[in-house]
């Protein structure tokens, strides 16, 4: 197995007396799409706040390249190059779109990187570079979906967390979004993605865990669970 980004040893968070996560195991291996996926309520998001460090973890450990990252601080861990697009988009409504991407380069002082970071984004998402001094708010949910996504490349993450980029958009815009995806993993990006779309995902990832009610239930190659149609029907919808 290639070199781990990310790993997850026996992690537990509790909301007040509620388990969220009951000692969960998952690895990331670097240049490799890893999807977590599963219901609402799973606790997929849940394991993304505990590594970006806005979740309090109970018990276990998280690592990034064998360093201990469990009780960093959320400014610290996007410091070290783990960066998350949030579920809602949460893109910054009254500022102009090129602003939004500005925004997210905030941990970089070199000005060059941050033009090939932006130039990066905009080869991607060529809607945004046309609507670059459009207000975000006015956006498609496609576009701000778009948006989120570049945002969240601006810091030349080393590591790409992605928490339901599909939900509430059509079906032609989630094509387009997962294309994307995988040509930001291809160019060298990590990315751990969490999704209820489990098809369009799986078709796209390396290896996947079906997260059910804070457990880990079923993990593999996601070419080997997408041929499982037990599995999809009893875990994953027909999605």
């Amino acid at each position: 197995m290639s070199e781990i980004a990310l790993s997850i040893e026996n992690l537990k968070v509790s909301y007040g007396s509620i388990e969220a996560l009951k000692g969960i195991n998952v690895k990331v291996p670097k240049g490799k799409i890893v999807a977590l996926l599963g219901a609402n309520g799973a606790g997929k998001t849940t394991t993304l706040k505990a590594i970006s460090g806005i979740a309090k973890v109970e018990a276990g450990k998280i690592n990034f390249f064998d360093k201990d990252i469990t009780k960093m601080s959320a400014e610290k861990i996007t410091s070290l190059g783990i960066m998350q697009s949030p579920e809602g988009r949460q893109i910054f409504s009254d500022l102009s779109v090129v602003d939004n991407l500005k925004t997210g380069a905030f941990t970089l002082k070199n000005k060059e990187e941050i033009k090939r970071n932006l130039d990066r984004v905009y080869r991607y998402f060529p809607r945004l570079k046309e609507r670059e001094k459009q207000i975000a708010g006015t956006l498609s949910g496609g576009e701000q979906q778009m948006l989120a996504i570049g945002r969240a490349l601006m810091s030349s993450p080393k590591v790409l967390l992605l928490d339901e980029p599909s939900l509430g958009l059509a079906p032609l815009i989630v094509r387009d979004i997962f294309k994307i995806v995988k040509e930001i993993n291809e160019e060298g990006t990590t990315v751990l993605i969490i999704e209820q779309n489990a098809l369009q995902t799986l078709k796209i990832a390396d290896y996947a865990y079906v997260l059910e009610v804070g457990e880990i239930n079923i993990s593999g190659k996601a070419s080997d669970l997408i041929k499982d149609k037990k599995l999809i029907e009893a875990y994953l919808g027909s999605c």
